[in-house]
């Protein structure tokens, strides 16, 4: 097992301290929600009337959010997700993303969207250090993508993806199957990937619906597969990869390949090597668990950088080995929204 190390170089360079857990894993990855607000009201992931957003003074400003990407650099973080909510709901977003890499804090970032906004964004978004998109899209059918979202935006994510798609920005869909909803749209999804160089994968719908009201009955990552293989017999493994969270398949003269996240049943948290960070500065050391440090008290109290990364060097000590221990050790039984945690 790996056991932290701490050393220090000249006093005019950063403290390196690279982020292992006390599993043996080392953490490079953020997740970055820089707003709970949502276009879209999806039915696993909001109430129909939305949430109770935070206050604007209670989000982290874009100068605290970059002074917090300098501790994380220092800690060896070397991967950024920018995610909500969705992102672009965010004013000022493009120039805050910009910042950050023309400071060189990030070798870039990946976005996760619903792509309802992106369009007239999407090369400004390249020239501003996009390296991957992950877009959310239940269905390509129109009447049930109203159903899911209660919005009416499908032409406008269809017409982001193929932007994106001529731009040659790495594409990854995701779609949460939600039984009952739209478990028959996996394979019109699926077939996406065939003449398109994407990344289709399919989710477990998750609990966190801002209802508390986990479902009982739902299409587990097995249920999934079994759709796949009565349709796509020629399914072919792709070797599991450390960090990932999709099973991912090959089939036979696809251009693109299909995924399936286990979100539910947590089978891929043993190589986990992310955290997040809410809205509101909260750094969770896994989606199913409680919030381990309130960054934005530490960014607003006088701490020092130093300190504040050792702070989160102590959160990434009691990260769980898996979402099921996460889970056991919250004290309450509220199930946040997506929107509020970050996806």
């Amino acid at each position: 097992m790996r056991t932290n190390q701490i050393y220090f170089k000249t006093p005019i360079q950063r403290v390196k301290m690279a982020l292992i857990d006390s599993h043996g894993r080392q953490i490079n990855y953020v997740r970055l929600a820089v707003t709970d607000r949502c276009n879209l009201r999806c039915t696993y992931c909001m109430p129909q009337h939305g949430i109770d957003f935070v206050r604007r003074d209670d989000l982290l400003s874009y100068e605290e959010i970059i002074r917090l990407l300098k501790i994380f650099k220092s800690l060896e973080v070397t991967k950024l997700r920018i995610t909500g909510g969705e992102p672009l709901v965010r004013k000022d977003l493009l120039p805050f993303l910009k910042t950050v890499t023309d400071q060189g804090i990030m070798p870039g970032f990946h976005l996760t969207t619903n792509a309802t906004l992106t369009l007239p964004h999407i090369q400004e978004l390249i020239d501003t250090g996009l390296q991957s998109v992950n877009i959310s899209l239940d269905t390509l059918d129109k009447q049930r993508f109203i159903d899911i979202t209660r919005r009416d935006h499908l032409d406008d994510v269809l017409a982001s993806i193929n932007a994106f798609y001529q731009l040659d920005v790495p594409i990854k869909l995701n779609m949460v199957v939600s039984k009952g909803m739209n478990e028959q749209d996996i394979i019109p999804m699926a077939e996406y990937a065939r003449h398109h160089k994407i990344q289709v994968r399919f989710l477990e719908e998750m609990p966190f619906n801002g209802l508390n009201e986990p479902k009982s009955d739902f299409m587990t990552h097995h249920d999934i597969k079994k759709v796949l293989d009565t349709h796509l017999p020629d399914l072919t493994p792709i070797p599991f990869k450390e960090g990932e969270t999709s099973q991912n398949y090959q089939v036979s003269g696809w251009k693109g390949d299909v995924g399936i996240i286990a979100s539910y049943s947590r089978t891929f948290c043993g190589s986990c090597n992310r955290l997040r960070v809410t809205p509101t500065g909260q750094l969770k050391t896994c989606l199913y668990g409680k919030n381990e440090l309130s960054l934005r008290t530490h960014l607003r109290n006088g701490s020092s950088d130093k300190e504040i990364a050792q702070k989160i060097q102590e959160a990434v000590q009691k990260k769980p080995v898996d979402g099921f221990a996460a889970e056991a050790g919250r004290f309450d039984t509220v199930l946040e929204s997506m929107a509020s945690i970050g996806g």
